[in-house]
C-alpha cells in the first residue's frame, strides 16, 4: 500500500523525475539532488530547460547514490537519446523536447 507520506514515498521510489521551469530550475538542480541522494532514489531524471551553462536544455540521468551524494551522471543535449537502466531499459528521444 502508498504511504501518506511524503518521506516513505521518496524512499519507495526508484526514479524521479523533474522538469525545470524557471521557478524551480534551482530547487531542481540542487537542493532536490541532493535530498533524493540523501533518500538513495536510484535514478535521478533532470530535464533541465533552463540550464545557465548551455544556454539551452539539456538531461541528466543522476545515479548510484552513495553518502548523500551521486556517484554518476550523463549528461545529453536536448536533440539526443538517454537510456534509463534496468529495470526500465528505456531509451528516450529528447529530439521532440521544446528548446
Amino acid at each position: 500500500m502508498l504511504s501518506s507520506d511524503p518521506e516513505q514515498l521518496i524512499k519507495d521510489a526508484i526514479l524521479v523525475v523533474e522538469v525545470t521551469s524557471k521557478s524551480t530550475a534551482q530547487k531542481d538542480r540542487k537542493p532536490k539532488l541532493w535530498g533524493y541522494a540523501h533518500t538513495e532514489v536510484p535514478l535521478y531524471l533532470l530535464v533541465d530547460r533552463w540550464d545557465p551553462e548551455s544556454a539551452k536544455g539539456e538531461v541528466t540521468l543522476f545515479s548510484a547514490p552513495e553518502g548523500g551524494r551521486y556517484t554518476r551522471s550523463l549528461r545529453v543535449p536536448f536533440g539526443e537519446g538517454i537510456e534509463l537502466p534496468s529495470p526500465f531499459g528505456l531509451l528516450i528521444d529528447t529530439g521532440a523536447f521544446p528548446v
